[in-house]
């Protein structure tokens, strides 16, 4: 009877000193993500470290490498086009990232109830994001190029004035904003449907019976709500906007930067720098710039939004 009680209570200091439960679902937690952040380390840090240390050095393309400490960095302070670059950009990422939020959330909105035609409709709007970038470019060049272009025809049958689209410093940017939005509004929309499924109808039905029509829903109860999906949303397009491989690939095949550098958004300046002109240590260096200010822009966004929690009790 002794040794029953005695192997009884060894069994439960045995428990007592093992993990706890929350301990285990920490555990659990880091391993789902390990292989996602080992790819991420592999793939993406590696690279930015390489890039770091590359840009204290003058390489001339051959295998040369000559340490120059600060000299690309010193260049980057006197270069005019980077910071004609760094223009571009912060005005293409300020047109393009709440033209997203916003045709993306409305999109959303437009067809969230599930039936057969909202789910043809998603299939159509999402159907860009299926096809290369460099095609959807490509397209929407012969579309928008002077004189030629079913768009400038179109107008010219409507009497409209001639407008050059990629040709006209005005225009150009806009151009390729619009192209953006286009490909990448059914994507945002697919985030934002996942948002508002998760919103209980429950709160719609305590409102619409205490008589809030659909402007008070949607400012009191939808959004609201979505603001961890909206943190989201607006991270990732501007992320993209400022070094997506979206932005390079439209602006690349639309207008190479031009017409005089209206387009050139900086990741458009670091790669003609690197692979037309050879300069890969200079253009390592404008990359970590590029990274850092990305990064410095990140952390305040966190910081100012909390992450994208809210209180239910707003």
């Amino acid at each position: 009877m002794t040794t029953i009680a005695d192997a009884t209570t060894r069994h439960a200091n045995g428990r007592r000193k093992g993990l706890s439960a929350r301990h285990r679902e920490w555990i659990a937690g880091y391993l789902f993500v390990l292989p996602d952040a080992l790819g991420l380390f592999l793939f993406l840090g590696v690279p930015m470290l390489l890039s770091l240390a590359l840009s204290v050095y003058e390489v001339n393309g051959f295998g040369g490498y000559n340490f120059v400490g600060a000299k690309n960095y010193i260049r980057i302070w006197h270069d005019p086009l980077f910071w004609k670059g760094a223009r571009v950009t912060a005005l293409y990422a300020v047109m393009l990232v709440p033209s997203l939020y916003v045709t993306g959330l409305g999109l959303a909105l437009l067809v969230q109830q599930t039936n057969r035609f909202n789910a043809v409709m998603r299939s159509m709007f999402f159907a860009p994001n299926m096809v290369s970038l460099v095609v959807v470019a490509l397209v929407w060049q012969f579309m928008v190029i002077d004189k030629i272009g079913v768009v400038g025809q179109t107008m010219a049958n409507l009497g409209l004035p001639a407008i050059s689209f990629l040709g006209d410093p005005n225009f150009a940017l806009i151009t390729v904003v619009l192209v953006s939005v286009w490909f990448l509004m059914g994507f945002y929309m697919l985030i934002f449907l996942g948002g508002l499924q998760d919103i209980p109808k429950e709160y719609y039905e305590a409102a619409m019976i205490d008589g809030a029509g659909p402007v008070k829903r949607f400012r009191y109860i939808t959004l609201p709500l979505l603001k961890p999906t909206s943190f989201f949303v607006l991270m990732v397009s501007m992320v993209a906007a400022v070094a997506g491989a979206q932005a390079f690939d439209i602006i690349y095949v639309m207008t190479k930067g031009g017409p005089a550098n209206s387009t050139a958004v900086l990741i458009v300046y670091i790669y003609q720098q690197a692979f037309s002109f050879g300069a890969f240590g200079y253009a390592a260096a404008m990359s970590s710039i590029l990274v850092i200010a990305l990064m410095a822009v990140t952390a305040i966004f966190f910081i100012v939004t909390r992450g994208g929690r809210f209180d239910h009790a707003e």
